[in-house]
């Protein structure tokens, strides 16, 4: 009678493969039964780092969308030079405005002042003035932009747009600086009873610190579709062979 086996004596059928006999499924047939580190590359739970993966694609398809482009941010910069430009050049609007609006005569009796001039128009004349000098300078600014830069977009409209307000109120407020003083009644005593003298140069008419902005974005729109340039046209398919006659 033989004595049963002991469990060191039985083999489990994973100890050694048999000769012959293939690997498990999901098993490497070398020295395999561990499984792969934790540190292998392009394993690790939770942080892909193949670069097809979706989460990489998602990461680059926001970053290009949160910096803008090269040609984004050169546009920016030219239009801000244009704004300053623009803006700089209201010196020389308000000093031809000063030299070119009519004066505004002013008489004083000893205890009031009056107008010269009761149906003068000299008051209304500054304001038309201012305005037609800022249509002019509009006019010239969006010839000059356009001819530097063609390939501009909006943003070089909204330049010229933002200088031109900003030249007509340097210009505005450099006119009234630089003429004759506010203080009518100082001006009056000074000159004397009877003694005519000019008065303030004023703005009446606010609405004409729009001429300029107006006067280019409309003449820059008219140049851009005039003579801008053009984006290429479609190629046409190549026609269909006829059939051929039987």
């Amino acid at each position: 009678m033989t004595a049963p086996l002991t469990p060191h004596d039985q083999h489990s059928p994973h100890d050694e493969p048999g000769e012959g006999r293939p690997p498990s499924h999901g098993q490497p047939s070398g020295d395999s039964g561990a499984p792969y580190p934790s540190g292998y590359p392009g394993h690790a739970s939770g942080h892909p780092e193949h670069p097809g993966h979706p989460g990489h694609a998602e990461l680059s398809e926001h970053s290009e969308h949160s910096e803008p482009g090269p040609e984004l941010r050169a546009e920016l910069v030219r239009a801000s030079l244009v704004a300053i430009a623009v803006a700089v050049s209201g010196v020389l609007l308000g000093l031809l405005w000063l030299w070119l609006a009519p004066k505004v005569p002013l008489v004083s009796d000893g205890s009031a002042v009056y107008l010269k001039n009761s149906e003068g128009e000299d008051a209304v004349g500054a304001d038309g003035v201012f305005t037609l000098l800022g249509l002019a300078f509009g006019a010239v600014s969006a010839i000059v932009v356009f001819l530097l830069f063609r390939h501009g977009g909006i943003a070089l409209v909204v330049g010229l747009a933002i200088g031109g307000v900003l030249a007509s109120v340097i210009a505005w407020r450099l006119g009234v600086w630089l003429g004759p003083t506010s203080d009518v009644v100082a001006h009056a005593k000074a000159a004397g009873k009877g003694v005519t003298f000019d008065g303030p140069l004023k703005l009446g008419a606010k609405g004409a610190l729009l001429a300029w902005s107006v006067a280019a974005m409309v003449i820059h729109l008219v140049l851009t579709g005039l003579f801008g340039p053009r984006d290429p046209e479609p190629a046409l398919p190549p026609p269909a062979p006829m059939p051929e006659a039987r």
